[in-house]
């Protein structure tokens, strides 16, 4: 059923991130200890430390939530700690599961116990910024991780290029389309308050604008979700379909979540598999509908890279060694609410298509029995997926 009311739209603003050029390769790859293949396995990482195990301190971690990303727990907690160990500290992760006074509760009991760094992959800006304004007060430098909080005081940002996350997904759906001239295409965005879903629709409308502008693609609407609540996106994106008589011709899902939840409505409407679905995170859910046909790519972000990048990061900031921290953070992100340049580690995410499936397996992201069996085992050995 059509909504009675208007849906809310997409971002009224843009923010950018910018890279400086020359060094930032040079100095990450001399300061970060990585697999050649970036690999986000966490199947070689330890049990959490018991606190106050490292010699040199404790670093303080909070993560935002389980509820729609698996990612947090099953990769980001066991990295970082792994990293920080590896350098001598104690992590001290906990996860706010998406509650924002936990958020605060969880921070206000890692700066009276006087971690050294505190880590912040916020809920949102304006919990993340308070948290960081009181862990400023207190004399504890924070790092902004995966998601810049805007209007916030972190002096470091840890993360992907995110405007190049949505630049891959509007690219490869214009190499999807490129056979239907006037295609209808449906944008679901991420949550409004997460800065990144406003870097990866930057990204998507640097690829995507010109050809909306001069018709080659139409836009039928572009549609934040709130929370990246994966089912509002299956019955906003149901709403849209139904109000555009049942058309549509080609999806942009701003992760696998969202990405599932449309293609579930596209089974209800016999359109699986013929209409190109983008996604984000390289999930075995995403990447199964991959290899079925059902979604056309998804965006590989190699979480290792980002935990080791953070772990480095709030090392040298543990030992006061601005100079050693400025030598990782060669990027900047512009923060517009705060009016501020953040110095940033900004990694580089990969387009992943049916082709390219075998790459993230090999990776160690996934496992090939998490994504190969019933339907699929055809697929994989076509591919070499074993």
């Amino acid at each position: 059923m059509r909504s009675k009311t208007p849906l809310p739209q997409l971002y009224p603003g843009r923010s950018r991130a910018r890279r400086k050029h020359a060094f930032f390769a040079l100095a990450l790859a001399g300061v970060l200890t990585v697999s050649a293949c970036g690999s986000n396995s966490s199947s070689d990482d330890t049990p959490e430390s018991p606190s106050g195990g490292g010699a040199n301190g404790t670093v303080g971690v909070i993560l935002p939530e389980t509820a729609t990303s698996a990612r947090w727990e099953s990769f980001d907690k066991p990295m970082l700690q792994s990293a920080l160990r590896a350098e001598g500290f104690d992590a001290d992760v906990q996860n706010a599961q998406g509650d924002v006074q936990k958020f605060s509760t969880l921070a206000d009991g890692m700066i009276a116990k006087g971690v050294k760094v505190l880590i912040i992959a916020s809920i949102n800006s304006e919990v993340g910024g308070a948290v960081a304004a009181k862990a400023k007060r207190a004399g504890i430098p924070t790092i902004d991780y995966d998601r810049l909080n805007l209007g916030g005081s972190s002096d470091y940002y840890v993360s992907f290029d995110n405007v190049r996350v949505g630049e891959l997904q509007g690219q490869a759906l214009i190499t999807a389309l490129k056979d239907k001239p006037g295609a209808q295409v449906v944008e679901i965005e991420g949550a409004p308050t997460d800065n990144n879903a406003t870097l990866f629709h930057e990204g998507q409308q640097k690829a995507l604008r010109p050809l909306y502008d001069s018709g080659a693609l139409k836009l039928v609407r572009s549609q934040a979700i709130d929370g990246w609540d994966n089912q509002k996106g299956g019955s906003t994106f149901e709403q849209i379909l139904t109000g555009n008589g049942g058309k549509v011709d080609g999806v942009v899902a701003a992760n696998d979540g969202l990405a599932g939840a449309v293609i579930t409505v596209l089974k209800k409407n016999g359109l699986n598999g013929k209409v190109p679905v983008t996604g984000q995170d390289a999930t075995a859910d995403g990447l199964k509908a991959i290899l079925r046909g059902d979604q056309y790519m998804t965006v590989f972000k190699p979480i290792r890279d980002e935990a080791q990048a953070a772990a480095k990061l709030a090392v040298a900031l543990a030992k006061g060694d601005t100079a050693g921290a400025d030598a990782l953070a060669q990027a900047v992100s512009q923060d517009p609410k705060g009016k501020r340049t953040v110095k940033s580690v900004l990694l580089t995410p990969q387009t992943v298509t049916r082709a390219e499936v075998k790459q993230v397996t090999d990776a160690g992201f996934v496992k090939p029995a998490d994504i190969c069996g019933g339907d699929l085992q055809a697929a994989c050995a076509e591919l070499g997926i074993s």
